[in-house]
């Protein structure tokens, strides 16, 4: 039973090690009436056990640092603050080895606003 325990856990730190990188794909916008506005994602992220640390933005010359960054098995969680005064735009996503998927939500006056993610490894 321990040598399962312990297979389980270095399966899970050796996971956690391959979202160490630098990532790029789509953020594209969603709109009240469900249309989307494509845009580019660029992610560079450093694990160490559970917490996330690194940078997310459009492209690797503008980025914005994580805060809160979390990776609790496969659900990858993470917050950044849209400059001075900005609002948290929360990100949710599943990373599963080969892609990082799922949405960034935020509120700015009173209108909730959310975003739709997939990067791959670079």
């Amino acid at each position: 039973m321990k040598q399962l325990a312990l297979m389980l856990l270095m399966a899970a730190v050796a996971f956690a090690g391959e979202l160490t990188g630098k990532w790029s794909g789509s953020f594209d916008t969603v709109a009240p009436d469900g249309s989307t506005n494509p845009g580019p994602a660029y992610m560079d992220l450093k694990v160490a056990g559970q917490a996330v640390t690194g940078t997310v933005g459009p492209n690797e010359s503008d980025q914005r640092e994580i805060s809160k960054g979390k990776l609790e098995g496969s659900k990858l969680t993470f917050e950044v603050v849209q400059g001075p005064g900005g609002a948290p735009l929360k990100f949710d996503l599943v990373f599963d080895g080969e892609t990082i998927k799922g949405t960034a939500s935020a509120e700015k006056d009173g209108r909730q606003l959310r975003a739709n993610i997939d990067v791959k490894r670079q």
